[in-house]
């Protein structure tokens, strides 16, 4: 036994194996995967500006030393929760209060409230820093930034979209099947870049026929993140697979297709 398992016993087993908390737990993940999708999908229109009714450029006019540490607070506070809930030291200790079938589903609906949180709160800082007056280069700005959120999706569902975000962990449970060990692979586009789900968030961030300062703050921050948690995310792969990983991290370049890795 693990001392994961043991947390997770400690809750009670007679609690997480009945058949009414297998089938609560399933009814969690669903909703708490909804809850993501309906972000996900806002995430979209407001980096973009489409459809949804606050943008990154619009809301109420603020100062612009006030816009500038909301928004910062905002995203430390998102970037906090994704990265401490992602340790395996936090798990650890998490899994004492909250079930390990649950998990993963709790952290994503964690993830989820403070993006949502973030897009209601957001101060436009409406400046603008380019303006890409050219309609055929603007057009194909637009598509290089939804061909980033593609490459999101698509590279997610390349490693297991649901086990991702908890669907698969909560349907193990309530079937009752064993979770399989983890394995080390690299299907498809992870054979030519070690993150393509970071690398689709970069271009959908930066590729904007519009930049206002605020859109700029938020694209510059977010991409500072995503390096310091891809520093933190592959000290947890090199613990979890040693040499396979570093032997992978030797071969494929980090974000930047066959380039190679340095």
């Amino acid at each position: 036994m693990t001392q994961l398992d043991h947390h997770v016993d400690s809750i009670g087993p007679e609690v997480t194996g009945s058949r009414i908390f297998k089938f609560i737990a399933f009814l969690y993940g669903i909703a708490a995967y909804l809850v993501f999708f309906v972000t996900i999908l806002y995430a979209i229109g407001f980096v973009m500006g489409l459809v949804v009714p606050k943008t990154i450029d619009t809301g109420t006019d603020t100062p612009a030393a006030e816009a500038v540490i909301v928004n910062l607070l905002l995203m430390t506070l998102f970037a906090v929760q994704h990265s401490v809930m992602a340790r395996q030291r936090f798990k650890a200790w998490w899994t004492q209060f909250v079930p390990k079938p649950v998990e993963r589903s709790t952290y994503v609906l964690f993830a989820s409230l403070s993006l949502l949180l973030l897009f209601w709160q957001w101060r436009p800082m409406p400046t603008v820093i380019w303006d890409v007056g050219n309609p055929d280069l603007a057009v194909t700005l637009v598509t290089l930034s939804f061909a980033g959120w593609v490459l999101v999706f698509t590279s997610s569902y390349m490693i297991n979209h649901f086990e991702l975000f908890g669907l698969h962990q909560v349907t193990n449970h309530l079937i009752g099947k064993e979770a399989a060990p983890t394995r080390f692979k690299t299907p498809m586009l992870y054979n030519f870049v070690r993150h393509p789900i970071y690398l689709g968030f970069i271009i959908a961030f930066w590729t904007a026929p519009v930049m206002t300062v605020g859109h700029l703050l938020f694209a510059a921050v977010t991409t500072i993140y995503i390096f310091v948690g891809i520093a933190l995310e592959e000290h947890d792969l090199v613990d979890l697979f040693g040499d396979e990983y570093r032997q992978y991290r030797e071969r494929v370049s980090m974000l930047i297709p066959w380039r190679k890795s340095v």
